[in-house]
């Protein structure tokens, strides 16, 4: 499906990312009122309705963009750490540029209550010249009621006709305003080829200057976010798609994390949140080690959230060409497996993750990154049949069961699949105070070794054995016959049928439990 292309541009504090998120539904870009919030180019697709409903709904790529100008005003133009803001200036209009060269219509915001600045007139030279195919719309933003409708139709001074009026803050003509972009699409969308949905979503995350935006880039094969050396560059959670092998892949660069007590104000923790719900969204996680610099407090707290979250996890250790064969604490040339070594110390919660060696800035490894993330995918989605599963946990209890004091001897019932990504198994026993979580991570460890998921997390309950009410004796054939369906060409023994009966209540329990 093809879809209709929008950028939205203009000077810095208009309201592109309030109406981006108007448009969107939801809040997806950052908003506050410091210059210079947005960097990078930032889409999401939309929805748009016909008026009154007469008519196919339109879908469109929508793309917020920085504003234009931004940090030239002395007091916005140095971060908290004395950095020259101003050397991202051309880094952020070339990103404009790329939005609007490759749109079919342009949203020119513009501020109903501040009228037209020297700023609104230059932008709206340079769209003359570079947006000559693209249908261009002003738009009067901040027209917060009627006694600002007046001042919002002097911006028709530019010259872009009579500008749409439509209020971000208070969705004030919000109607009109969606009625107006429906119109100005045409019925049907250029063609540009394959537009599916993407089949892998993977998120980047990792400190403050780990590389994580070259990473995209190379990946991408253009610079569609912003590098730079300045810390905390990129700032929201940027989706950029592209193809790679024949395979359509989005990649979300996040905000480089660090301590929370270091972070200067509202916008970095915005980040922050921004880049660990990422994490929650993406089907993968790389997590991303800058080589160079020692494992950190941040690296750590990040791997945690990942585990937390049983989200698949490539670690990807970057700027490995500089530092491959510096001398380590024992004066020998540091390797690759010295390093995994050290990370699987450090990052324990991720001992299952695999590690590829990169250079972002060479292109070293970045593919092979990919093509294991596609395989920890693969890796999420399997099924272990119900029968299978019984066995395999009856036997560890039987070669090595919880220790009970009280000489007690634990048992497994009944053991299923219960979903996928993340694979939730749910073991039910008769005594669950004796499954410690020491042992079930000998449960985990031996689980590994015996199905698809050697490489990804598992989330394994516990139940304790609850008898059936008389209403579930009544269903127990059905459910019976359904869970024999779902165990495949592995059918159940008797033993485990008449658990079942037994257990019959356990299934409705366990979705009925909110952790799932």
């Amino acid at each position: 499906m093809s879809l209709h292309r929008i950028a939205i541009v203009g000077r810095p504090n208009v309201g592109k990312s309030s109406l981006l998120n108007m448009l969107a539904k939801a809040r997806v870009a950052i908003v506050d009122p410091t210059p210079g919030v947005t960097r990078d180019r930032l889409s999401i697709v939309a929805s748009l309705d016909a008026p009154q409903g007469e008519g196919p709904n339109k879908m469109a790529e929508i793309t917020d963009t920085g504003g234009y100008g931004v940090y030239t005003a002395e007091d916005q133009r140095f971060d908290d750490v004395g950095e020259d803001l101003s050397k991202l200036s051309g880094p952020i209009e070339a990103q404009i540029a790329a939005a609007v060269g490759r749109s079919d219509l342009i949203l020119f915001v513009l501020d109903a209550q501040s009228g037209v600045t020297p700023l609104d007139e230059t932008i709206a030279g340079i769209l003359r010249k570079r947006a000559a195919d693209a249908k261009i719309l002003a738009i009067a933003n901040k027209t917060d009621g009627p006694r600002w409708e007046a001042h919002a139709f002097e911006l028709s001074s530019l010259g872009f006709g009579v500008p749409v009026l439509v209020s971000a803050k208070n969705n004030y003509m919000r109607r009109g305003f969606l009625d107006a972009l429906y119109t100005a699409l045409p019925r049907e969308a250029p063609d540009r080829g394959d537009e599916s949905e993407a089949e892998m979503k993977i998120a980047i995350v990792g400190k403050r200057n780990a590389g994580k935006s070259t990473y995209v880039n190379a990946l991408a094969g253009e610079d569609r976010v912003i590098t730079s050396e300045i810390a905390g560059t990129t700032r929201d959670a940027i989706d950029v798609r592209f193809e790679l092998d024949g395979r359509s892949l989005v990649a979300i660069d996040t905000a480089g994390l660090r301590k929370r007590k270091s972070m200067p104000g509202r916008i970095e923790w915005w980040a922050q949140e921004r880049a660990l719900a990422s994490v929650a969204r993406a089907d993968v996680t790389l997590l991303m080690i800058d080589a160079t610099e020692p494992i950190s407090r941040v690296d750590k707290n990040l791997g945690a959230e990942i585990s937390e979250r049983f989200k698949p996890c490539v670690i990807v250790v970057n700027k490995w060409d500089l530092a491959e064969g510096r001398p380590n604490k024992h004066g020998r040339p540091v390797n690759t497996g010295d390093y995994a070594a050290y990370i699987e110390k450090e990052l324990r919660g991720l001992t299952h993750a695999p590690i590829v060696f990169t250079s972002a800035l060479t292109g070293e490894g970045i593919r092979r990154a990919i093509d294991i993330a596609f395989l920890l995918r693969r890796q999420s989605h399997e099924r272990v049949g119900t029968g299978r599963l019984n066995r395999i946990f009856k036997d560890m209890v039987t070669m090595r069961g919880p220790s009970s004091r009280l000489g007690t001897q634990a048992k497994v019932l009944y053991a299923t699949q219960v979903a996928v990504a993340p694979p939730t198994i749910v073991v039910v026993v008769n005594h669950a105070e004796l499954f410690t979580p020491e042992y079930q991570r000998y449960m985990l460890n031996r689980l590994a070794e015996q199905t698809p998921f050697n490489e990804i997390p598992v989330r394994l309950i516990i139940r304790d054995r609850k008898r059936a009410d008389l209403d579930d004796l009544i269903s127990g054939e059905h459910r019976r016959r359904r869970l024999e369906q779902a165990a495949g060409d592995e059918p159940l023994t008797e033993e485990e049928i008449a658990e079942m009966d037994i257990l019959s209540g356990v299934e409705t329990d366990m979705f009925e439990d909110e952790s799932l």
